[in-house]
């Protein structure tokens, strides 16, 4: 679907076993295109959020290529890693706040690979990146919060909060895992919009780890399904039809209900 010259992120036969012999992901490639959103689909224990997170070694691959800005993320060593992780934003499901600290200190920790260390304890950052986190406030909605600890906050404003903090990096990719399943159907469409408008102002591919079909359908520019940890499925989302559902999820009394 995507032509391989101008990917931002090539991915090449990825493999990762948990236990040798057993793999989660069974050579996975993937080009990825440097604009919309990839949603990533399948059952529980396919390997979706390990391929996620394999993209930004949060999980070492067993073998494989993941080349992001002309270089290839598996064989990087600790400081390299750590400069190509600035450019890459993630999004968690559990948000991954540092709770007793305010919304304004979680979204600048953002800029945490870009200042020095006694800096970061310290947290003094340039007036250039607290303008660009009140900005960044400003866009999600949470101004009035800004001072208010993240414990104090909603699960949908924290997830508001941990987007905000993943744009913070100016990132070139932005990584999803499961950002709306702890989250109501009205606050989840409210993720996901803000999302899909931010990936598309800012010129950011987006791959997002998704459990609700319709969400993906609704919001995505591209579905890959994962099966077995196998690409099963990889197209639009208006070609996403019952029988390639029951291909990546297997039975079919589930279709009537829907895939959440």
């Amino acid at each position: 679907m995507v032509d391989s010259s101008s990917a931002a992120l090539a991915i090449r036969g990825l493999v990762k076993a948990y236990v040798r012999g057993k793999p989660v992901l069974n050579g996975i490639t993937l080009d990825i295109a440097s604009n919309g959103i990839t949603a990533i689909i399948g059952p529980s224990g396919t390997g979706k959020s390990t391929l996620i997170r394999c993209i930004n070694r949060l999980v070492e691959p067993t073998s494989g290529d993941i080349v992001f800005e002309g270089r290839n993320l598996v064989t990087l060593n600790r400081s390299d890693l750590r400069a190509a992780r600035r450019q890459i934003g993630m999004v968690f499901q559990e948000y991954n706040l540092v709770e007793r600290l305010t919304v304004m200190e979680n979204v600048l920790s953002g800029r945490l690979g870009y200042v020095s260390p006694l800096k970061a304890w310290l947290r003094k950052f340039p007036s250039s990146d607290v303008n660009d986190a009140y900005a960044l406030l400003e866009t999600v909605g949470l101004t009035a919060q800004a001072h208010a600890r993240a414990d104090a906050l909603s699960g949908g404003q924290r997830q508001r909060v941990g987007i905000a903090r993943a744009l913070m990096q100016r990132p070139k990719l932005l990584l999803a895992d499961e950002p709306t399943s702890s989250l109501d159907p009205k606050t989840s469409v409210e993720i996901m919009t803000l999302m899909r408008d931010q990936s598309s102002a800012r010129g950011i591919p987006a791959i997002v780890n998704i459990h609700n079909v319709e969400l993906a359908r609704r919001f995505a520019t591209r579905i890959v399904g994962l099966s077995g940890g196998a690409v099963v499925f990889d197209d639009s989302p208006g070609a996403l039809n019952d029988a390639h559902l029951k291909q990546i999820y297997g039975g079919e009394s589930w279709l009537d209900g829907g895939a959440g």
